[in-house]
């Protein structure tokens, strides 16, 4: 068998993998990294595609478009780097201690390992998967939202002990030149930005995202002994705050999930399991839990609400791939077998297997449990934890991009602005319409607390919910929250796609809008007319 006959086996059992388990209601990654050990099981392994370069340029673009979305000042927050700091010094205390007192009894793959070892082990079992937050977070449309910027700001930080350990594992510290990288930053920033605004919407601007991500990012950073990875990192926080940088990101987002198939597919062809590793890994998916309620207290502790606390845990409820990367280094080095490299393997793939349905149901986990999390809350939380205040609003509008603005706007001409507030979960989205002039809070749709606290109001001013975010989940989660306190107003959903519609409607949706069939402006003055026809709303002057 030829390697371009084994490439098309690669392709073929990824897609049916991928697909089958779509419609289990899991991410299609679980299928590609089971698709890989079951070639890897099967001996079909010499095909012509470098998996392992093509995944590394998947995590690239990836940590890039995550710098393009970071904001630098929230990363020095204690909510972040001390949650960070103290999560991974327990957990590698914990989890070192346990594994090496399953070595002296003897326990299996466990026999013999050294103190130092199981050490690594367990630093290696301490990282949460960046690429499976991000892939959650962005199917969720929760990469802006409170939450999903706490789960990153960890992750960015633990990517900083990546690099650390890296180093010092090497042997190689970086070279006398790395002290010049913010100089050099500092230099080809106005650089980029020249190029980013003059190389239109095209090929050529996907094209110059890929240049900046290596050849600024990834590759100046290695040239002076640094991580790729954090270059590229770095370069897209560098160039986060240009009103260009969100559509960068959407551009390179299919070159993303493309590479990424490729990273994914590599891990399960890591190793063959047997029976025992398979066990073991099994055992270790489970200290999940340890972990999952560590960040819980800690985020608590540092005085976040129960509902950010809960989502920022799931979303983090998992192990890492970097726990491979440390695996392959100890291999490379003779501290540890290949069973471990397997292993680690398995356990993160068990671990992303158990996270997918309790991230994809978190908020119904938080709204079934969350008079037991709230007792964890703080009384004193930190002022962006304080549950907005909608006032005497009578018509709520949830995203404010195009659709949402044009409504609001229209809304605020018929009405009045005192009857017309709107909520987003991007604070720079909130802080822009702020200073429009615009009535917009920072929150969140799918916020049991916030519907809580509409539900508990006895005059139940709020008459009209107008659902204008772009992702269908929200709108449906938001859907299922108005449905858990008898909203009995009206509410109105936006879809981009006819499947979307009817779902939209079944869940309660008074009418859907079809984003691609209608012109905004004319959408919003259907509304007005329509829907906001009643003699209880206030009148504009």
């Amino acid at each position: 068998m030829t390697a371009v006959h084994i490439d098309l086996i690669w392709i073929t059992t990824a897609f049916i993998m991928g697909f089958g388990v779509r419609q289990a209601g899991l991410p299609p990654l679980i299928g590609f990294l089971g698709a890989g050990f079951l070639l890897n099981t099967l001996g079909l392994t010499e095909g012509s595609m470098a998996l392992e370069r093509i995944g590394d340029i998947g995590v690239m673009v990836m940590l890039f478009t995550i710098g393009l979305k970071l904001h630098i000042k929230d990363l020095l927050k204690p909510e972040i780097w001390a949650s960070t700091a103290i999560h991974t010094l327990l957990t590698v205390l914990a989890f070192g201690s346990g594994i090496y007192i399953l070595s002296i009894i003897g326990l299996s793959a466990f026999a013999s390992l050294t103190l130092a070892q199981s050490a690594l082990i367990a630093f290696a079992l301490s990282f949460s998967s960046t690429v499976f937050a991000v892939k959650i977070l962005e199917e969720k449309g929760d990469m802006s939202s409170r939450y999903g910027q706490i789960a990153i700001g960890i992750l960015v930080f633990q990517d900083i002990l990546a690099v650390i350990f890296l180093t010092i594992s090497k042997g190689q510290f970086p070279s006398i030149w790395a002290l010049g990288i913010p100089l050099f930053l500092f230099l080809i920033r106005p650089i980029i930005i020249f190029f980013m605004e003059r190389t239109g919407r095209g090929e050529l601007f996907s094209l110059f995202g890929l240049f900046v991500t290596f050849g600024c990012g990834a590759m100046s950073f290695e040239l002076v002994g640094l991580k790729p990875d954090l270059g590229a990192l770095v370069i897209g926080a560098m160039i986060a705050n240009h009103p260009r940088a969100s559509m960068l990101s959407k551009t390179l987002m299919n070159f993303k999930d493309l590479f990424l198939i490729g990273f994914f597919f590599n891990i399960g062809m890591t190793g063959i399991p047997t029976l025992t590793s398979l066990l073991v890994a099994a055992g270790l998916a489970l200290l999940v839990i340890f972990k999952s309620g560590l960040f819980f207290y800690l985020f608590t502790k540092f005085r976040l609400r129960a509902r950010t606390s809960l989502l920022s845990t799931l979303a983090l409820s998992n192990y890492s791939e970097f726990g491979l990367i440390v695996a392959a280094i100890g291999v490379y080095n003779g501290w540890i077998s290949n069973e471990w490299l397997v292993i680690l393997a398995l356990a993160l793939t068990i671990s992303f297997i158990l996270a997918s349905p309790l991230n994809t149901a978190a908020n119904s986990v938080y709204d079934r449990f969350s008079h037991i999390l709230r007792k964890f809350q703080p009384p004193d939380r930190l002022p962006d934890e304080l549950a907005a205040a909608t006032a005497d609003t009578e018509i709520a509008i949830f995203g404010m991009g195009r659709i949402g603005t044009h409504v609001y706007d229209v809304a605020r001409d018929h009405f009045g602005s005192t009857a017309v507030a709107a909520m987003d979960h991007n604070k720079e989205v909130v802080s822009k319409h702020r200073k429009e002039g615009r009535n917009v809070f920072w929150g969140d749709a799918a916020d049991k607390d916030l519907w809580d606290q509409v539900s508990e109001r006895k005059d139940k001013t709020v008459r009209l919910v107008i659902l204008a975010m772009p992702n269908h989940m929200a709108n449906m989660t938001a859907l299922k929250e108005l449905n858990s306190i008898n909203f009995s107003g009206k509410i109105v959903a936006m879809a981009k796609y006819d499947d979307e519609v009817e779902k939209l409607k079944q869940a309660g949706a008074t009418l859907v809008f079809n984003l691609y069939s209608e012109a905004a402006a004319g959408f919003a003055e259907h509304v007005c007319k329509n829907y906001f026809n009643d003699t209880s709303l206030s009148k504009g002057e």
